[in-house]
């Protein structure tokens, strides 16, 4: 029953949501991810009751407190990635080499008299993600095609709007999905008789079919910071900073089906009949977009080999620009047709969708711990959750569906949807460093973060709906990352070397699995494996010398 209600209520909410604005986009251009200098990225990011690094200023700005001189440093970061998609009969893999320029920064000091001792400002430049990831997968003998699902929840719409005609453009009547419009104009949905509002696809029983697809990725969050913080009295250390975002993602993606003994449109008896189909539908998707948040922190050191800190971030109030297109190629070819134009082809695209959203995402929370064991050695562990569920999606205001135009709204729907597919993740990051000598120090970290996707929508069990024409989607698993680092200073010269070892799974479903409580239909799906290999590197420079060792 709890299944039947869900689909239902996704067949509700798809045409609104299908070409514009939805929960899918926020999770894609929301991951959080391990980076930074490699000095954190070598301790597993465990920081947040750390400082004297510049990676502070995107965790706990409280960290910037610590600092004794003045700082100033790069990061670059090798990456070294591996995707790998397996469907039930075949895998795919493919091996990615990139050079990034990850972090720059500089600290300043302000020495005082009184009970704060020091103030701190910094500013810094930091890639907090990168999106990059290729997912294409071949799945043999699917059960049902992309087709019967758009005509399941096309059922109800009258043919005569869904048809481009003349001087009609159907993809600008607010009330149709513009994937409808695409399926019904590239004869992958029809009407079965005299009913304009029913609708059938492309497979049926004894249908014999193949899907393709192909999805590439493309995409980074930057992040400016200008922090400030204070030292009391070497016991508490407070800060505060202000981010500003620049983002941006691109999607495009490939899918094709082709089947024996389907159910085709003949064009010369204007009639359904069986034969072969093909299809492909292309989409291309960009977002790009800036923003802002808060950050807040404190450090306090009771006992000297002790720190305890805490964090909390707003969410990132974002403005968004959105760009999606799409379009199919067809090829249909009836049994009983004859003659040289028997077979029904083609291609037919929508225009540009163009729009503007507003996007809060979540708040972050988190707490750590560290032990400083005189000038040797440290150990640090930290605790984050992100309620990814409480994203907050707004969208532009139109005269046709509100009162008056101009501004945004919430968008009721796409926030329905970010409560029922996501939920809070959590993360777990370990560190641990040892001097070896005045020169030389080790490093090692350990970072987890749970996966934000609610069971039911990872397992299928609820409609997804998605932006544009595009209705495939991926969500992620668990995420492991296993650091080590290295550590030379001579001098004013600090070089840091880490290797960052990540491993993430996901599920990509090519369309939402469709169909009553009883009989859901499996679509076309891989496991997604990916691996990344990373060697970051960071030159420091010390504009003064330091007093203390950490």
């Amino acid at each position: 029953m709890r299944t039947r209600t869900i689909l239902a209520l996704g067949l509700l909410t798809a045409a609104t949501s299908a070409s514009a604005q939805s929960a899918i986009d926020a999770y894609n251009i929301t991951p959080t991810q391990l980076r930074g200098s490699a000095r954190f990225v070598g301790m597993g990011g465990a920081f947040t009751s750390l400082g004297s690094d510049l990676s502070c200023m995107t965790q706990n700005p409280a960290g910037l407190g610590l600092y004794r001189h003045s700082d100033i440093g790069l990061t670059f970061d090798i990456s070294i990635r591996n995707y790998a998609a397996q469907t039930e009969t075949q895998k795919n893999s493919e091996n990615e080499t990139r050079v990034k320029f990850d972090n720059f920064g500089y600290v300043g000091v302000v020495n005082l008299s009184g009970a704060m001792n020091t103030f701190q400002w910094g500013v810094s430049y930091n890639r907090l993600a990168v999106m990059d990831r290729l997912t294409s997968g071949y799945n043999l003998g699917t059960s049902t095609s992309l087709s019967n699902y758009i005509a399941w929840y096309t059922n109800g719409v009258n043919s005569n709007d869904l048809l481009e005609d003349g001087d009609y453009d159907p993809y600008y009547n607010p009330d149709n999905d513009w994937l409808s419009v695409l399926a019904y104009n590239s004869f992958m949905i029809n009407n079965p008789g005299s009913n304009e509002e029913e609708y059938v696809g492309l497979h049926q029983r004894g249908t014999v079919g193949d899907a393709l697809y192909n999805v590439r990725e493309r995409g980074y969050t930057d992040e400016y910071n200008i922090d400030f913080a204070g030292n009391i009295s070497d016991m508490v250390f407070w800060g505060l900073g202000v981010g500003i975002y620049d983002l941006s993602y691109t999607r495009e993606a490939n899918y094709s089906e082709s089947m024996s003994n389907a159910l085709v449109y003949d064009h010369q008896i204007r009639a359904l009949g069986n034969g072969n189909a093909g299809f492909n539908l292309y989409n291309w998707q960009a977002i790009s977009g800036t923003g802002a948040n808060l950050k807040f922190g404190v450090i306090v050191r009771p006992v000297e080999m002790l720190r305890l800190g805490f964090a909390i971030h707003t969410p990132t109030w974002l403005h968004l620009s959105h760009t999606t297109y799409g379009e199919t190629s067809y090829n249909y070819t009836p049994d009983e047709a004859e003659g040289s134009d028997k077979t029904n082809s083609g291609d037919f695209s929508t225009p540009d969708n163009d729009y503007d959203s507003r996007l809060n995402t979540p708040w972050r929370f988190m707490v750590g711990a560290s032990v400083v064991i005189g000038p040797k050695a440290i150990i640090s562990l930290d605790y984050e959750r992100v309620a990814y569920n409480d994203m907050k999606l707004k969208r532009q205001r139109y005269y046709d569906y509100d009162s008056f135009g101009g501004g945004y709204v919430d968008n009721t729907y796409a926030n329905e949807d970010v409560k029922n597919y996501f939920r809070a993740a959590n993360i777990i990051r370990v560190g641990a460093e040892y001097r070896i000598n005045r020169n030389w120090s080790v490093r090692a970290g350990y970072n987890y973060q749970s996966s934000n996707v609610r069971k039911e929508a990872s397992d299928g069990a609820m409609h997804i709906s998605t932006a544009g024409t595009d209705p495939s989607y991926r969500f992620d698993n668990d995420t492991q990352n296993i650091c080590l680092g290295l550590g030379y200073r001579y001098k004013a010269w600090y070089i840091d070397l880490a290797y960052q070892h990540t491993r993430q799974t996901s599920t990509f479903h090519a369309y939402t699995p469709f169909g009553e409580s009883n009989s859901t239909l499996t679509t076309p799906q891989a496991k997604v494996t990916d691996k990344y290999n990373n060697i970051v590197i960071l030159s420091l420079i010390h504009i003064s010398e330091p007093t203390r060792p950490y």
